[in-house]
């Protein structure tokens, strides 16, 4: 039953003791990055950590087909790769196993001879005991987590404690905070030292008891506490560190009121990503700057200060913060007074802030400059290095327009009088939205003058997004971790609404189609979670932080917009934040607002938690006979063996328009499926249906034959019938359909025929994308013959369009796209010579894909090298990047894995998307994938395991794998991880993307053989 797992996993818990790890707001790791800023399941599969050895051994022996057998010349090869790498291979023993395995049962042998009647005697009495001591156990690990914001405290009797530092009992034995104390208010002062990269702090916190209570808990991590006070009188504190949790112990009950707890530490500047960290540059003069900045989402600001290290312990903040004279400091609120301290020091003083939540609190120290305009009541300001100050001015623009437009849409002004903008030279998320005080990746803040309209449609992307969480997240907060999609759901949808208002030019609408596909994908898999979903150890929590959240829970935002009528959805919104604004909410309080504004008969609590509850999508198979069509759904998987759960049932708002009236937005149909099964009775005969208009819907469509062949038919007769957004869902659909087993890859085919008279972005980039990813299967198989005809099949039908493509000036960021697209495709596959090195103006869309063709030469590469080295334009650098981990040369390969993991030469924050390239290649994925196993305890120092950063890392080494051989290695190498993650939610997506690989490509190779 949910209540017996979820009290194993509370024991569970109070054992493995798992130490919390940083977040990562939106990854710039992939080619084109998405702006995005856990109880675990079974895993679909088994990883058996006990009596697993972790042998490495070459992915590399399966280079051109060779089988298990075949190692001996390869195995050479190896271990000279190994030397090159200047590593020695692992060799994990069974006992680095997961914690976990000690729960695994054991299997005796089935015979045994007969006990003794006194051996049965003793034995009973002994299970009786045992079982006693179990129940007792039981009731004392309670399951005793709420859906509410914090812990409830077991009121059976007192828990089993675990040990401090100091081997008293700690006085806490949860994950989760009690509730019987709140702060009220934090008085903060730091000083942090750039020399020596140590700060010192003291903080003293208002608190409200709330029940008598004799222990007040709090996190800390990584810091000396010198003293601490309570009331004016110095206490002991205890220390829990896995957890990391302090503790006052009080002889006698806390009676409520307000107290005040004053706190004096030190700490080091972390050198990792998370915390008060401490970051540097190096200037067009070649001299190294060094500043510290803060990333505390969503467990790290335990790291900068004590503190109640949750989202619902809301509470306002001072903060002063001592510094250099020749640095300046930012935080949330704007400076009151900076006051002279002598010998080269100034201490400046910020405002009290609102009430907000811990993970939002942010300050800088640093030798920034910045432009300011003013929007209403507020001072918006963008910061960067004074290198790049020519590169602020479309942020500060961009973000002022789109200040005024939150504004009015929800009809709750911004309230603080400043909103800063900084670029961090050193920032491992795309961005984070600390109230006041957002910070960027200089890649997603700054535009210089040769930058193109797409640069500029992703910067506008991450300032929607982060401004769009001034209102969902910070003004409006969700009560605990498990509901984070109400904060990244609403400000990634909210970024393509406003965008597509206030910058319709950036073609914003095409993107979010796009997106939208990436969510099917990774929902599809068995792997996936619900939109909420519980949540407990900060690994967990880490893992949050993906597609679901973002993505999927935009995606079921739009859903619900297009359904609901009259502007009813923005009046909803409005309620919502003007009833909790300042506060904290759960799904519920959402749809409740939603709810009171709608005139519809419609329950959108009752809808839309069938969205957030059950993981996954449904798909929708449609019958039509004559003018009655029967309707079906299920829970799509692309993998329907190893199902979970088949009993899901969605409240699905069907969309549809037929060949009576089928491009204009009023042609649309709306029918309601609640069941599993229905029927829908059409007014008069027709000669095709198409169901999920535009792709507004979270579902996949599948047709009888009859109705694929009438949809197919008339896309080859006229294929502006349906919009191209349609065309796209239908390629898009019948892809994943394939993938599942539910349609032939002949059927594919037959639609892909109509694909040589396309030419509208959406469609065309989606097939591109789809048939690229079977090309870099058989590619990696060594199918060279089955790769050299999916080369001429994209030649057959794309190459007139990619002859058509101009390298001039474009302006049109969907034109961009589809060129971009057309000729990287072109070029990767050496398609009629399209791609030559051009010396002379390059478009800077098409800067990329020159790049990776002036890659493949040891000039051309040399060159790129130092212009990444000396660029101070970051769109161009990224780019730069791009193209030098591009390349085939395995030296090459070796030295810039080598140099963006220690971040000597390129940023340790780029390796993610320096794996990610050069998996896409031939000669680098299997180099790629044995560095990631080599070095994967430096990786895991430098990024949170859980975090994107990891999510990433390990779906760009294993996604292309789809050999028994590979699958085996993946499995005993991530078992071999233990603690180090092999429970991780992505370990389980690796391994069924591997399987599903091998079963589409054994179903599909003699079809490919016969049709290509």
């Amino acid at each position: 039953s949910s209540i017996s797992w979820n009290c194993y996993q509370h024991e569970y818990n109070l054992i493995i003791a798992p130490q919390p790890r940083n977040m990562i707001e939106n990854s710039m790791f992939e080619e084109e990055p998405d702006v995005v800023d856990l109880a675990k399941e079974s895993p679909s599969y088994p990883i058996d950590t006990d009596n697993v050895v972790y042998e490495p051994r070459s992915s590399r022996l399966l280079v051109r087909g060779l089988g298990e057998n075949d190692l001996d010349e390869d195995e050479e090869d190896y271990e000279s790769s190994a030397r090159l790498l200047g590593m020695s291979f692992m060799n994990r023993s069974s006992n680095q196993r997961s914690a976990a395995s000690s729960y695994i049962r054991q299997h005796y042998s089935g015979s045994c001879s007969m006990p003794s009647t006194k051996t049965m005697v003793v034995g009973v009495v002994v299970l009786v005991l045992v079982a006693s001591m179990l129940m007792v156990l039981y009731f004392l690990l309670g399951c005793n987590f709420t859906t509410a914001g914090c812990q409830k405290t077991n009121s059976t009797m007192d828990s089993i404690y675990p040990n401090s530092t100091n081997g008293e009992l700690f006085p806490w034995a949860d994950l989760r905070l009690p509730c019987s104390v709140h702060p009220v208010h934090y008085n903060i002062t730091l000083h942090p030292d750039l020399t020596i990269m140590t700060f010192q702090g003291s903080v003293s916190i208002l608190v409200q008891v709330l029940n008598e209570t004799k222990n007040i808990v709090l996190h800390s991590s990584d810091m000396n506490i010198i003293k601490a006070t309570f009331d004016g009188k110095e206490v002991h504190f205890l220390e829990y560190k896995p957890w990391q949790q302090i503790a006052f112990k009080f002889p006698e009950d806390l009676k409520k009121g307000q107290y005040v707890l004053n706190i004096t530490y030190t700490a080091n500047l972390s050198s990792s990503y998370d915390g008060f960290y401490n970051s540097s540059y190096v200037d067009t003069n070649g001299i190294k700057r060094v500043l510290a900045a803060t990333q505390f989402e969503p467990l790290a600001a335990r790291k900068a200060f004590p503190c109640f290290d949750e989202p619902a312990f809301k509470s306002t903040f001072t903060i002063k913060m001592t510094r250099e004279s020749k640095y300046i400091s930012l935080s949330n609120m704007p400076k009151v007074i900076t006051t002279d301290l002598k010998n080269g020091l100034e201490e400046d003083e910020f405002e009290k802030s609102v009430n907000m939540s811990t993970y939002l609190v942010a300050f800088i120290v640093a030798d920034f400059i910045s432009v300011s305009k003013n929007v209403s009541k507020t001072k918006v300001s963008v910061y960067a290095v004074p290198d790049k100050k020519e590169q602020v001015q479309y942020a500060l623009d961009t973000a002022c327009k789109l200040l005024e437009f939150y504004n009015s849409f929800f009809k709750n002004e911004y309230p603080l009088s400043k909103l800063d903008l900084v670029a961090i030279p050193d920032f491992l998320a795309g961005a984070m939205e600390n109230w006041g005080l957002i910070t960027f990746r200089e890649t997603t803040l700054l535009v210089g003058s040769n930058s193109s309209a797409i640069d500029k449609q992703l910067v506008t992307s991450v300032i929607a997004h982060e401004l769009a969480h001034q209102w969902f997240g910070n003004l409006v907060t969700m009560q605990w971790w498990n509901d984070l999609w109400l904060n990244e759901g609403f400000a990634t949808y909210m970024q393509y609404i406003s965008i597509e208002s206030v910058f319709p030019g950036l073609d914003i609408d095409t993107e979010f189609l796009n997106v939208r596909f990436k969510a099917l994908a990774k929902d599809a898999l068995n792997s996936s979670h619900p939109v909420s979903t519980v949540v407990s150890t900060p690994e967990q929590v880490e893992e949050m932080f993906d597609s679901v959240s973002y993505e999927k829970g935009a995606s079921i935002l739009l859903m619900l917009n297009a359904t609901l009528t009259d502007g009813e959805f923005q009046k909803g919104v409005t309620q919502y934040l003007q009833k909790y604004k300042l506060s904290n909410t759960k799904s519920e309080n959402l749809w409740n607002s939603l709810s009171q504004v709608s005139k519809q008969n419609l329950s959108v609590s009752e809808m839309m938690n069938t969205w957030t509850v059950h993981k996954g999508f449904p798909l929708v198979t449609v019958k039509r006979s004559g003018t009655q069509v029967t309707l079906t759904q299920e829970h799509f998987l692309l993998n329907a063996e190893n199902s979970t759960d088949d009993s899901s049932l969605w409240h699905i708002p069907l969309t549809y328009v037929s060949d009576k009236c089928s491009v204009l937005s009023s042609c649309k149909q709306v029918f309601h499926l609640k069941e599993k099964t229905a029927t829908l009775k059409l007014p008069d005969q027709v000669k095709w249906l198409k169901f999920n208009v535009r792709s507004d819907g979270f579902y996949i469509v599948h047709y009888d034959e009859e109705g694929w062949k009438d949809l197919i038919g008339a896309l080859k007769e006229d294929m502006n019938v349906l919009s191209c957004k349609d065309r796209a869902a239908l390629i898009n659909n019948i892809f994943a359909l394939s993938r599942s087993g539910k349609v032939s890859f002949r059927q594919v085919l037959n639609l892909m025929d109509y694909i040589r008279n396309e030419n509208e972005t959406a469609p065309v980039t989606e097939a591109l994308f789809q048939l690229g990813q079977i090309y870099r299967l058989l590619d990696k198989r060594s199918e060279l013959d089955l790769a050299s005809r999916m080369t001429s099949y994209i030649e057959d039908h794309f190459g007139s369009l990619m002859e058509n493509q101009s390298w001039d000036l474009e302006t049109s960021v969907s034109k961009m796209t589809l060129r971009s697209a057309l000729l990287e495709m072109a070029c990767s596959l050496n398609i009629r010579n399209f791609c030559v090195v051009i010396d002379s103006w390059i478009p800077s869309d098409l800067m990329r894909t020159v790049f990776k063709v002036a890659a493949q030469t040891d000039e051309g590469w040399g060159k790129l090298l130092d212009m990444y080295k000396h660029s101070i334009n970051d769109p161009e650098k990224h780019k730069t990047l791009e193209a030098l981990a591009s390349t085939q040369d395995v030296w090459k390969i070796i030295w810039i894995l080598q140099k963006s993991l220690d971040g000597s030469e390129i940023q340790t924050q780029e390796f993610p998307l320096v794996i990610n390239t050069i998996c896409k290649s031939f000669a680098g994925y299997l180099y790629a994938w044995d560095f990631v196993k080599e070095n994967w305890d430096k990786i895991t120092q430098k990024f949170s395991v859980g975090s994107f950063a990891i999510q990433s890392i390990i779906m760009s080494a294993t996604s292309q794998f789809s050999t028994k051989t590979h699958l085996v290695e993946a499995q005993n190498f991530f078992s071999s991880l233990g603690m180090k993650g092999s429970q991780m939610r992505i370990v389980q997506e690796a391994i069924e993307t591997i399987k599903l690989n091998m079963r589409w490509m054994e179903n599909n190779l003699n079809t490919l053989q016969s049709w290509l």
